[in-house]
């Protein structure tokens, strides 16, 4: 196998990780959006209905987020990582790594360093 093989090969395969992250994302939304509709019509209460929404969207961001970050790994550091690669990659995994903290905080509710409060 050559090297432009190689390379094609794992940039092919960073694609296809990007569509699967892309792919997570729409399909979340989606079952967010279908489930959200059908809490509505089941006359169910709004504020925990809404706060039910949030959260599933969010965890399909996130899911998303990790595959999209995963596609840049590949890509990057598989290939041909140069200086100037490596820190691209770096600042992207960075925005994404924050908006999943910060996202995860919203799910949640609570910063990541604070206990869960107990299930009754």
């Amino acid at each position: 196998m050559s090297d432009v093989d190689f390379t094609e090969a794992v940039e092919s395969i960073g694609k296809i990780v990007d569509w699967v992250g892309v792919g997570v994302i729409v399909i979340g939304l989606l079952l967010a959006i279908l489930l959200f509709v059908k809490q509505v019509f089941a006359r169910l209460d709004s504020t925990d209905t809404y706060r039910a929404f949030r959260q599933r969207v969010g965890k399909a961001i996130l899911l998303g987020l990790e595959f999209l970050v995963a596609a840049d790994i590949i890509r990057t550091v598989a290939v041909a990582p140069s200086f100037r690669g490596v820190g691209v990659l770096a600042l992207i995994v960075l925005v994404r790594t924050f908006l999943s903290f910060t996202l995860e905080v919203e799910i949640e509710g609570r910063w990541p360093w604070q206990r869960a409060a107990p299930k009754v």
